[in-house]
């Protein structure tokens, strides 16, 4: 029986450039859930809205001034020729807003979900929740209709996150209905964000003008609620460690690899990618915040990793180039 023809340099080449924005997805994946354990382990007690409007203020501001300097330097700063449709003025500024409220919105409800229910479960419920608004909401708005792997991996992701957070009846704890409610209203936020994001990208505009347009928008908003919170925590050196760490890693870092892989994949993979983020929040919290769980961690966590290796491990298809 003849063996298949051996792949070219060149086909090599193309699928390890096309593995690119998935690295990039997880990476940012990983940034992103680096976010609640910084929450929890601030010696004194700040509110998830002043944490959160922090986190925008800061990170926002600097990943503007990232991209007055590196989009500038590199003549990316203005919107290239759409490879698409591109949108008309009033759908580009609905996109803008929408994007920015969701910018905002999400960081109150994630934090408020993490107090709620702990970093682990609300990390989970959040971006367990965000992959199956973001594939919906893309299919219903753009016609967009995800692949049959995208369904079969956030149904078994999603089934894995529902038992991880205790939905299920197999959690060490009951579990608090409006953290639970707060949790998937992040989950709805993150979806805006990332579906407006991804149709900016689109229009033309670079994936770093793009995260630094909605997060200085959202900066700016955040600043008068920033200002009405109790501020003196970011002053002692535990809380200015943390928005630090906010600032650079968790979102100058985080967003740059999340735009660089929503411009090259669709925004539902992206959104089902970055379920590594529950899965760095569920290590954190066990690992550094003492969190404990049941032998449901252990079946949730399984089938968690299950639904995200159906949607990374690469298929034959993949090889030929096929998009997935």
């Amino acid at each position: 029986m003849p063996r298949p023809p051996a792949a070219s340099p060149a086909t090599d080449t193309a699928v390890a450039t096309a593995r690119l924005p998935v690295a990039a997805a997880i990476l940012a994946a990983v940034c992103f859930g680096t976010t609640g354990t910084a929450h929890a382990l601030l010696p004194v007690e700040v509110g998830s809205v002043a944490f959160g409007a922090a986190r925008i203020v800061f990170g926002g501001a600097l990943l503007v001034l990232v991209w007055a300097a590196l989009g500038r330097r590199s003549g990316t700063a203005r919107p290239r020729r759409s490879r698409t449709t591109p949108l008309a003025r009033p759908a580009l500024i609905v996109a803008v807003a929408v994007g920015t409220i969701g910018v905002a919105a999400y960081q109150p409800f994630f934090f408020l979900g993490a107090e709620r229910n702990g970093v682990a479960i609300g990390t989970l419920t959040a971006l367990g929740s965000a992959p199956a608004i973001t594939g919906l909401l893309e299919w219903a708005i753009q016609r967009r209709r995800p692949s049959g792997r995208w369904f079969l991996a956030t149904i078994v992701a999603a089934a894995g996150v529902a038992v991880l957070s205790g939905v299920t009846g197999g959690g060490t704890g009951a579990v608090s209905v409006d953290g639970l409610l707060a949790s998937v209203g992040a989950g709805a936020s993150y979806a805006l964000y990332t579906l407006c994001s991804k149709a900016l990208i689109e229009h033309g505009w670079s994936p770093l003008g793009t995260i630094a347009a909605l997060f200085g928008a959202a900066a700016l908003v955040s600043v008068p609620i920033l200002l009405a919170t109790e501020t003196a925590w970011i002053l002692t050196v535990p809380g200015a460690l943390a928005v630090a760490w906010l600032a650079l890693v968790n979102t100058v870092a985080g967003y740059l690899l999340f735009g660089y892989a929503l411009g090259g994949l669709p925004a539902s993979r992206v959104a089902t990618l970055t379920l590594f983020e529950p899965m760095t929040a569920t290590l954190l919290g066990i690992l550094l915040l003492g969190e404990s769980f049941g032998p449901s961690t252990v079946v949730g966590a399984a089938l968690l990793v299950a639904g995200l290796a159906i949607l990374v491990v690469p298929t034959r298809s993949d090889r030929r180039g096929v998009d997935r």
